[in-house]
C-alpha cells in the first residue's frame, strides 16, 4: 500500500442507525486523510437515527452522506477493498460475516446499543452521549497506532485491546 492511500475501515452492527453510524463520522473527521471509514448493518433499519446525526453535527462532525446500508454493499465486485472491519454490537460480532476480500484485520468494540433505550429523552441522549465518547476514544487510540510499523499479530493485539478497553 502506497502512502497516499488511506486505510479503509468498515464499522458493523445490526442495524447501522446508530453506533456505526457515529464511528464512521468519527473516524472520517479525525482520520484525515490516513482513514477512510464506512458502515454497514447485518439489518440495517434503513434510517439513521436522529440522536445520532444531532450527537454528530453538535461535535462538528459532517454527517453528509450518511446513511443505513446492508453489509452486502461492501461485499460486492467493485466495493472498496477493507482494511479493518469493526464490530461494534454484540449481536453483530455473533452473526455469520460475509467472506471480505483480501481478509481484513477484524476486531469487536462492542458499545451499547442507544438506540434501544427505552425511556425519556435526557435518558436516551445520555445512552447516546456515552455510546459516541466511547467510540470516539477507540477510534482515537486506534488512528495513533503505528500501523506500519507493527506486525499483524501485534497490531492485532492491539485492536482486540482497544475493543476491550472501557467496556460499558
Amino acid at each position: 500500500m502506497d502512502d497516499k492511500s488511506p486505510f479503509n475501515v468498515l464499522f458493523l452492527c445490526t442495524g447501522n442507525s446508530a453506533r456505526s453510524i457515529m464511528a464512521e463520522g468519527v473516524l472520517n473527521a479525525l482520520g484525515k486523510n490516513r482513514f477512510r471509514a464506512f458502515s454497514a448493518g447485518s439489518h440495517p433499519t434503513g434510517s439513521v437515527n436522529p440522536l445520532a446525526l444531532e450527537l454528530l453535527e453538535k461535535n462538528r462532525f459532517s454527517t453528509k452522506g450518511l446513511r443505513s446500508k446492508n453489509w452486502d454493499e461492501f461485499s460486492r465486485p467493485g466495493a472498496p477493498f477493507m482494511h479493518f472491519v469493526f464490530t461494534v454490537c454484540d449481536q453483530a460480532a455473533a452473526e455469520p460475516c460475509p467472506v471480505w476480500p483480501g481478509k481484513p484485520m477484524t476486531a469487536h468494540w462492542g458499545v451499547r446499543d442507544p438506540a434501544s433505550v427505552q425511556s425519556d429523552e435526557a435518558t436516551k441522549r445520555k445512552a447516546f452521549l456515552r455510546a459516541y465518547t466511547e467510540l470516539h476514544r477507540r477510534i482515537s487510540l486506534f488512528i495513533n497506532l503505528p500501523i506500519d510499523k507493527l506486525s499483524d499479530l501485534a497490531l492485532k493485539e492491539k485492536l482486540d485491546e482497544i475493543g476491550r478497553s472501557g467496556d460499558s
